[in-house]
């Protein structure tokens, strides 16, 4: 009977696992197709990005139901309940990902209608690709349980820092030199702003990690540029 319970208990903790994974690869793709969406004006594949929100939405919640459930049926404690608590966690931040990435499309859906500007689309691109690698990076780390990965994740939050700060002196150059920019670099000074949060996110993740296999916390400070002109 006990082995039974055991085995049912570690199929319950392994099932949520599987769908934290999933909602991870959803989020991923969901990160990269609203970049790309930006950087080649695609307002078919920004409407794709923003009616797919609805299905990470779907998972965070069944995540939730499943980890609660199995707190209160199995009380677990020690590593089982840190990972299950963790999970709760990631799930959340990778919710709020697809969030910002939903917002980059809607973002998407504007810009293309107004005049390119290329080179800060460039800009905008490179931060982009930057954050898609941090969150693959963090995902594998919570997949492999790498710790060692997840804390060069979090070691290097100021990179994304630097490229959003880099991207709104650019469009403060553009705005003071031909007002008609403006609302487009609005648009584009919103786009590098979410993605900046999801590098933060990607940070989280990378915090969580760590507490759930060491049951300590990062005690360092968190690295960040520290800019007073920051919106």
């Amino acid at each position: 009977m006990v082995e039974h319970t055991l085995r049912a208990y570690e199929e319950e903790l392994e099932g949520i696992t599987a769908e934290l994974s999933r909602m991870g690869g959803l989020a991923e793709v969901e990160v990269a197709d609203s970049i790309r969406a930006i950087t080649r004006r695609d307002v078919a594949l920004a409407q794709t990005v923003i009616s797919r929100d609805a299905r990470l939405d779907e998972i965070e919640v069944d995540i939730e139901r499943r980890a609660i459930r199995l707190i209160a049926l199995r009380q677990p404690v020690a590593d089982d309940l840190r990972r299950t608590v963790a999970a709760l966690k990631i799930s959340m931040n990778l919710e709020r990902c697809g969030d910002l990435a939903k917002n980059i499309a809607k973002r998407a859906l504007v810009i293309a209608e107004s005049d390119p500007l290329t080179p800060v689309t460039r800009s905008i691109e490179r931060m982009g690709e930057l954050v898609a690698a941090r969150l693959k990076d963090v995902l594998d780390a919570f997949a492999a349980r790498d710790i060692d990965r997840a804390r060069v994740v979090w070691q290097r939050d100021q990179e994304v820092d630097e490229h959003y700060d880099s991207i709104f002196r650019e469009l403060l150059t553009y705005m003071m030199g031909d007002p008609r920019t403006i609302a487009s670099c609005a648009h584009l000074l919103f786009v590098a702003k979410n993605l900046e949060r999801i590098g933060d996110h990607a940070t989280n993740i990378a915090e969580i990690i760590v507490y759930e296999i060491t049951g300590e916390p990062l005690t360092d400070q968190r690295p960040k540029l520290d800019s007073l002109d920051r919106p």
